[in-house]
């Protein structure tokens, strides 16, 4: 990839609300394309974790009671340093880097929740097919959601200050249903698809309204982390039906 193609943190950049549509247009493909290929180096790695069985039932072992919690401490350290990684860094290389730990560390966590999917699929045979039902999806939904925001420009910055509450909520019954082992259930994984559904319009409003020509690897990051969100609970929904 040839490095001069790439603007640099070095040099002055626009806001992406204040340059001519074809910038906004290339900044939106760059964009895009990055979380495309977040999401095929996603499809890569989790194949390839799923072929090791050591792993996949150290995180089956992991996915209950206590230790899961300290499974998702571990991922939002890795994921909130991705995040600065990509958001922050001056260097070009240390933006991949960080968008890259994201990847891993959404293959991870997605660890269990896949191999048990992947068993739903065997015991109910050739005829089901739950992974890419909830893919067709969750991709239709984000990409609903992403063009009402690109097509109408409208600001969704407002949502910041609900999701944090949203987030904090679901952290908190998440804990509790650990700690007391009751099943949070259909409901709450309906709940959780609408507050990703909200982080999806958040994210796509920052990359109309508060990101520069030179960030398009933060926005990638953000958009595929709340694609990824949406997935597991449209996954988790899927898997409650069958």
């Amino acid at each position: 990839m040839n490095q001069d193609n790439f603007p640099q943190y070095d040099r002055p950049f626009e806001a992406l609300s204040r340059v001519d549509d074809e910038t906004r247009a290339l900044f939106y493909k760059k964009t895009y394309g990055h979380v495309a290929l977040a999401t095929l180096l996603f499809m890569v790695v989790e194949t390839l974790l799923l072929q090791i069985d050591p792993l996949v039932n150290f995180m089956f072992s992991l996915a209950q009671g206590w230790s899961w919690l300290l499974v998702l401490g571990a991922f939002m350290w890795a994921t909130s340093y991705a995040e600065k990684m990509a958001h922050t860094s001056h260097d070009r290389n240390q933006q991949y880097l960080g968008l890259l730990l994201f990847v891993v560390a959404e293959a991870v966590i997605f660890l269990p929740l896949i191999a048990m999917a992947l068993q739903y699929q065997a015991m109910a045979g050739e005829e089901s097919n739950l992974l890419s039902q909830a893919a067709v999806v969750t991709l239709s939904l984000f990409t609903a959601l992403s063009a009402v925001v690109l097509i109408t420009k409208k600001d969704f910055s407002f949502l910041k200050s609900i999701l944090a509450v949203g987030f904090i909520i679901a952290i908190g019954l998440i804990i509790a249903g650990m700690i007391f082992g009751f099943d949070l259930g259909l409901l709450f994984s309906g709940a959780m698809v609408l507050l990703a559904a909200g982080t999806i319009l958040y994210q796509t409003s920052n990359l109309v309204h508060k990101y520069h020509t030179d960030q398009y690897v933060g926005a990638a990051l953000g958009l595929f982390s709340s694609l990824m969100l949406l997935f597991w609970y449209v996954l988790s929904i899927f898997m409650s039906r069958d």
